[in-house]
């Protein structure tokens, strides 16, 4: 059936705001949960780290339920809520941050996609090897066709493979339960051979970053929230997909405690849960999650590609952005947005090829450019109620003020936690990305900076400055 190009046409069903959140959260992350936290803590450091970034998100979840009831009317509500709170600078940089984000998270699964292709067909290697790259390429530009069809039928695809992708995850754990042995797990409970609080402290922190990155997604009705049949729709979706996620999150990683010795999860390939899935069923297994992987990760790459040209699209509307990209085809795609998403998601890809370790720095990465965005959402939320705007004396007041500024303090400790390293690769990434702040205010003749935005500007150039210094001298490494 042809894409209708009637604006009616284009909103989304509750159902389909859920898939969009579960879609964009679960993907790659998940699959890697095994290995990335056997190598960094053991499972008291895991459930610590699951209760900080449970709650923490969930505050935010409710931020964004808030919010949306508090500012119908402003919508793809994560750019839009710090442009409205914090001035048109802060908001382009909320609204480039995690653009760039979406970006990133994209090269992420396509290199998870060739790196598990490489498990069976060597000439992928690790997802980074020269064929990897130009299939991955060409992987890009065929989700670019397809999106340009239409954002409702890009959609329905999505919520397709959100079904497709939990299933296998459910049955692997069940798997892990039934196969779940008791021993094992305390083995590796502290993570270290003998209790040691001060250890487990340090695991939780080198564990933080990778939290963030698989509730990356939660949004996505927020960012949507035009194309929402009803209004509240976008909070019941926002924090119906959190909870089912991190339900899953919870539970593949603790119960793969049981089944491998801590060294053991450490040193399995990407992806780790095929390698968890194999030592408990045999090769089948591992041949089975692979393929659930590319399904997965097929589905979570649209979702990001929609994000990515939304976020663009919306600010190019307000007028943050330059006016090509608030361009639609006739099947009202953002079509000036895709186009200049997907050439950053290429140029991204191309380096990649000379990182180490491409698919946990393209991971790492993507948690810190949306942390930025996501700590303006919780604190605009939390000026809301500290100052009783939009609110007219409800006693929701307080109780929505907590929860923010609990998302607030948990966003701001994860960019904390991330440490100076990713904080001056995101400088290196925000102060190029400036340039189209610049060109919109241009074309609206307006002044560049207002007095504090070019202070704030000039701090991220020299934190800019100084992370290329350290690329150059290898004190950075990527």
């Amino acid at each position: 059936m042809a894409a209708s190009t009637s604006e009616a046409d284009q909103k989304l069903s509750r159902n389909a705001l859920i898939a969009l959140v579960i879609g964009s959260m679960v993907g790659s992350g998940i699959f890697a949960l095994p290995a990335q936290f056997g190598r960094t803590t053991g499972a008291l450091g895991a459930i610590i780290a699951w209760m900080i970034a449970g709650t923490g998100m969930l505050t935010l979840a409710f931020v964004f339920q808030s919010l949306s009831r508090r500012k119908p009317e402003l919508d793809a509500g994560i750019y839009a809520y710090a442009k409205a709170g914090f001035g048109d600078y802060i908001g382009f940089a909320s609204a480039a941050g995690y653009w760039i984000g979406c970006c990133l998270a994209d090269v992420a699964c396509l290199i998870l996609i060739k790196a598990t292709l490489g498990q069976f067909f060597p000439v992928f290697g690790d997802g980074t090897t020269p064929v990897a790259i130009a299939s991955a390429s060409v992987l890009l530009w065929s989700v670019h066709i397809l999106v340009l069809r239409g954002i409702k039928g890009a959609a329905a695809l999505n919520t397709v493979t959100t079904f497709a992708k939990i299933i296998p995850i459910v049955l692997f754990i069940v798997v892990a339960a039934a196969a779940l042995n008791g021993g094992l797990f305390s083995d590796n409970f502290w993570g270290t051979t003998e209790p040691d609080a001060g250890q487990v402290l340090s695991q939780v922190r080198s564990t933080m970053l990778l939290t963030v990155f698989v509730f990356v997604g939660i949004e996505g009705a927020s960012v949507y929230s035009r194309y929402a049949r009803r209004r509240d729709d976008i909070g019941i979706a926002t924090v119906t997909g959190f909870l089912t996620v991190l339900c899953l999150l919870v539970l593949v990683t603790l119960l793969s405690y049981g089944i491998l010795p801590r060294s053991g999860l450490a040193d399995l390939p990407t992806p780790s849960m095929a390698g968890v899935m194999e030592a408990m069923v045999g090769r089948w297994g591992g041949v089975f999650i692979s393929i659930a992987l590319l399904i997965s990760i097929l589905g979570n790459y649209l979702s990001w590609s929609l994000l990515a040209a939304e976020i663009l699209h919306s600010a190019a509307i307000q007028r943050t952005m330059p006016a090509f990209l608030a361009r639609e085809n006739v099947h009202k795609v953002p079509v000036g947005a895709l186009w200049l998403t997907n050439c950053v998601i290429q140029a991204l890809l191309l380096v990649s090829w000379f990182a180490e370790y491409a698919f946990t720095l393209a991971l790492k990465m993507t948690s810190a450019m949306t942390l930025v965005p996501y700590f303006l959402v919780a604190a605009y939320g939390l000026k809301l109620a500290w100052t009783g705007e939009a609110y007219a004396g409800e006693r929701a007041r307080t109780s929505e003020g907590i929860f923010a500024a609990v998302a607030t303090l948990y966003a701001a400790g994860m960019i904390y936690a991330g440490g100076a390293k990713f904080l001056l690769l995101s400088a290196i990434l925000y102060a190029p990305g400036t340039l189209l702040f610049l060109i919109a205010k241009r074309e609206r003749k307006e002044r560049l900076f207002k007095p504090v935005e070019s202070v704030l500007f000039g701090a991220v150039a020299i934190a800019a400055g100084i992370g290329i210094y350290g690329l150059a001298v290898g004190a950075i490494a990527i």
